[in-house]
């Protein structure tokens, strides 16, 4: 049981990195980015091109990724910002249609075909009290706790970061006192989609590389974003870690087959108890 509750915890850390993504966009600018999970995949692959087709150093190709990422993030962000402005739920509807194009470019590319793509880690591990943890869970783990660290330090202290709280609180207030609401905007874009691409190429390693993996993996993410709720960072590190332990305790003990069934079900029962999240009742309106 105790080693279920950690490698549950331990997937749920990396839910929570690409929730963080979903709730920097939602918090911004009103919407849900669905093109969160297919714009990550993608610079997964770019990952595994560099390092197996090119045979470059690991490193390279998780630079060259994110690089990839922010172009894709300003370039999705510009098609989509004069949406943004007019009805939250027009550019939500851009985004699904950005996705499947993403996807479509996917297979173009890169094929249908399950490849790996593995950490340069070697296979260490120690037993503490009984349970075993290696040090791919500590590299989650640590990665982890410097993007949470970091990511809050950035909103808290820093001059864009006020702007950012400010910008999610009252857009119209924020542009009246003389804040660039496109800047804010697309430095959630870019925040969420360097989240994504950490998230992506740190689940990866525990499965396969297809063109729908990442999609996959981000619909949980979506879950955690649900039951932490979409206006709480907080809540989206507390839902990724709730989803990650249940959805392991449950295919462990149930049936990995029904897990998405039993996603919708966590999903509705939270929402019944808690509808604006988990935390809803005790953050309030908090930015």
């Amino acid at each position: 049981m105790l080693s279920l509750i950690w490698q549950g915890a331990i997937t749920g850390l990396l839910y929570a990195i690409a929730s963080l993504g979903l709730v920097m966009v939602f918090k911004s600018s009103h919407m849900v980015n669905f093109a969160h999970g297919s714009m990550a995949g993608f610079c997964a692959f770019i990952v595994y091109m560099v390092t197996s087709g090119l045979e470059w150093p690991w490193f390279a190709g998780v630079l060259i990724a994110l690089v990839t990422a922010v172009a894709l993030a300003a370039i999705a962000y510009f098609a989509i910002a004069p949406l943004i402005t007019k009805e939250g739920t027009t550019a939500t509807i851009a985004t699904l249609g950005l996705g499947l194009m993403l996807q479509g470019l996917i297979l173009s590319l890169f094929g249908a075909n399950i490849v790996n793509l593995d950490l340069p880690l070697p296979s260490w591990s120690m037993q503490v009290f009984g349970l075993r943890i290696t040090l791919y869970e500590l590299v989650i783990l640590g990665v982890s706790t410097f993007i949470v660290v970091f990511l809050f330090l950035l909103i808290d202290r820093t001059r864009l970061g006020i702007a950012f709280r400010t910008v999610s609180t009252n857009a119209f207030a924020a542009e009246v006192c003389g804040l660039s609401i496109r800047r804010v905007h697309l430095f959630a874009w870019v925040a969420s989609a360097i989240l994504g691409v950490i998230a992506a190429v740190l689940i990866v390693p525990t499965t396969f590389l297809s063109s729908t993996t990442v999609t996959t993996f981000m619909l949980q993410a979506f879950a955690a974003t649900v039951i932490g709720g979409f206006d709480s960072l907080p809540g989206s590190i507390i839902g990724g870690i709730l989803v990650g332990i249940a959805t392991n305790l449950f295919a462990f003990y149930v049936a990995p087959e029904f897990m998405n069934t039993f996603l919708l079900v966590f999903i509705f029962t939270s929402l019944t108890i808690f509808p604006g999240g988990i935390l809803s009742r005790r953050a309030g309106g908090r930015v």
